[in-house]
């Protein structure tokens, strides 16, 4: 079996439970945020909404530079989006990045990927690495993160591995 094949039931179970998160996001409370020094509501979600491009990236370029310019305009590209937007942007890339992993053969895997940013490399390693650590586990992250906001916000919290305390009966 491939290393995409054998990825592929992860791929889908993760990244439609970060889809169900994401369509938990309310648009009237984009600009909210639990602390001075987390980002906004809005912002992580936009964020989230990230990672199809990020994987489809992953498994189709050698690699990406971010420049300072690309930094601060990434700050502020979520501001006027709905979660709508957000959710489509995520459904959109999630195709391409499917069809990058399903059309990827185990030479891709094994090749290098690096970032660069602002002119300094902060990661070089396998794709294989990159997609674990920069793309799943750094989706997983930010998807229990919004979690988290979301609680605070009093939205009850679907299941990821199983029922969550909102649907527990009894909870």
């Amino acid at each position: 079996m491939s290393l995409a094949k054998s990825l592929l039931p992860e791929f889908e179970q993760e990244f439609a439970n970060t889809r169900k998160m994401l369509e938990l996001v309310p648009d009237e409370k984009l600009g909210w945020k639990p602390h001075e020094k987390s980002m906004e509501l809005g912002r992580l979600a936009w964020h989230v909404s990230d990672f199809p491009e990020w994987c489809r990236d992953t498994l189709t370029k050698p690699g990406m530079s971010i420049t300072a310019e690309d930094a601060k305009k990434y700050q502020d590209v979520w501001k006027g989006k709905t979660r709508a937007e957000m959710v489509a942007r995520f459904d959109k890339d999630l195709v391409e990045a499917k069809a990058a992993l399903t059309g990827s053969g185990d030479e891709v895997w094994m090749a290098n990927w690096k970032m660069d940013w602002m002119g300094q490399t902060v990661v070089d390693m396998p794709r294989r690495a990159v997609y674990r650590s920069m793309v799943m586990n750094h989706m997983i992250h930010h998807r229990a993160q919004l979690g988290v906001y979301l609680r605070l916000l009093n939205i009850s919290i679907p299941g990821m591995y199983g029922p969550s305390a909102d649907e527990m009966p009894g909870a």
